[in-house]
């Protein structure tokens, strides 16, 4: 089987790239990045976890444009929905493009707003595919002793940017049918469209 993995720079999704890996899964990556905003730091430490963990195939999506679409046409409370669930759609034509079985991520229940239980139902249902989560119910102090075990933890330490646009008290049980709403206040066809033409390949990435 195949998954493709959303690759953050954080700690956790090279660790549940790993995981997947060591179930004989052929794992592929995919990277949204801010650099308008946010930098290229994320790219640079995402070629790294790459290599750590062994991907060999690892793309890259600039989502600056349609990131500040949803800050200023849509009700903050639900930023972090809205781009989880975009997110999804992009990463759903990708997986398509590679005949990817599943889309994997380093999501854990009630870390962050956006993954509560709540708000992952919501987020799902923007895509057709399973989305796997391999770290869900994970202690975060175990995700951070198998990242050091593998050698990506100095590597993702850090702040995270892509929380950069968000609000300070977003939604933790936002509902389908008020994000639908939200959703029609941008030209989503469009904005979805623009970032599938932007996808970068990073293919075999260096350790410098």
């Amino acid at each position: 089987m195949k998954a493709l993995l959303l690759l953050s720079g954080g700690i956790d999704s090279p660790v549940a790239g790993y995981i997947e890996k060591q179930e004989g899964i052929d794992v592929i990556a995919l990277h949204f990045s801010n650099q308008k905003f946010a930098g290229k730091e994320s790219i640079e430490k995402c070629k790294k976890l790459a290599k750590k963990v062994g991907i060999k195939i690892l793309y890259n999506i600039d989502i600056a444009e349609q990131l500040s679409e949803f800050a200023k046409k849509c009700d903050a409370r639900y930023y972090f929905v809205l781009m989880k669930r975009f997110m999804l759609r992009v990463a759903e034509k990708v997986a398509e493009k590679e005949n990817c079985d599943f889309i994997l991520t380093g999501e854990n229940l009630g870390q962050v707003s956006s993954q509560t239980l709540e708000n992952l139902v919501v987020i799902d249902k923007a895509t057709k595919l399973h989305v796997i989560r391999p770290l869900i119910v994970y202690d975060k102090v175990d995700i951070i002793n198998k990242a050091v075990q593998l050698g990506t933890f100095e590597i993702s330490k850090g702040p995270e940017m892509c929380d950069v646009l968000g609000p300070k008290h977003p939604s933790t049980r936002a509902k389908e049918s008020i994000i639908l709403e939200e959703e029609n206040k941008v030209e989503y066809a469009k904005m979805l469209e623009n970032a599938i033409n932007h996808l970068t390949e990073l293919t075999e990435p260096k350790i410098k």
